[in-house]
């Protein structure tokens, strides 16, 4: 595993030119407010979307049009823009065995995506894998369950987003800093568990350490 930082003025810029460097058949995206941009700018790419499988890395227990719904906010963004093949997380049901199955269904009984593009939060989670939750330590699952303050959510573990070939993560913000730092350095924090053969870091200069 190799990890590359790179700062940059225009995270959406960045993350395109590395999509297309990568050129998926298979990814992973993440929810929260850094990626809209950057799947904003990937639904305005030159790319062959009936290609793509599109899976979720995290959904809260939410319904799709649900404010809180990573699903909604992708679908805006990008997916309702674009002809990819789209296996959202059923967050109505919050059924994690479900996904599960759905993955090794369309991937095989050993689920590898091509890229993950993952977020960073300020206490190092990553998906909706939190300091100190069971799921970080889940080998065998796929897909588990998280119970939080403000909605259950579904998660990708990380045997998963460590089977990438690629993972990106987009951090901006000088809040996550520190985050970005033990990111870099290997600490302990659930994101530098995620172990692709190559993690992409793109930065914005005020997150850069």
């Amino acid at each position: 595993m190799r990890r590359e930082l790179r700062v940059v003025d225009d995270l959406a810029a960045a993350n395109a030119d590395l999509f297309l460097e990568v050129a998926p058949k298979t990814i992973a995206l993440g929810g929260g407010t850094t990626p809209r941009p950057c799947y904003e700018r990937l639904a305005s790419v030159e790319y062959d979307w009936t290609e793509v499988d599109v899976f979720f890395g995290d959904e809260r227990c939410v319904p799709p049009a649900h404010p809180d719904s990573n699903f909604r906010m992708a679908h805006e963004a990008l997916l309702s823009r674009v002809p990819a093949r789209v296996h959202r997380m059923q967050g109505e049901s919050c059924d994690a065995p479900a996904y599960e199955r759905e993955l090794r269904d369309v991937l095989g009984p050993n689920p590898a995506l091509d890229l993950a593009i993952l977020g960073l939060g300020e206490d190092g989670h990553t998906a909706s894998l939190f300091p100190g939750d069971p799921g970080l330590d889940e080998t065998d699952r796929l897909v588990v369950r998280v119970e939080r303050p403000d909605h259950p959510r579904l998660t990708l573990t990380l045997p998963v987003l460590s089977g990438a070939p690629v993972a990106v993560f987009l951090v901006e913000g000088a809040r996550k800093r520190e985050a970005l730092r033990l990111l870099l350095v290997g600490g302990d924090i659930p994101a530098a568990r995620v172990a692709a053969e190559r993690v992409v870091i793109l930065a914005d200069p005020a997150a850069a350490p």
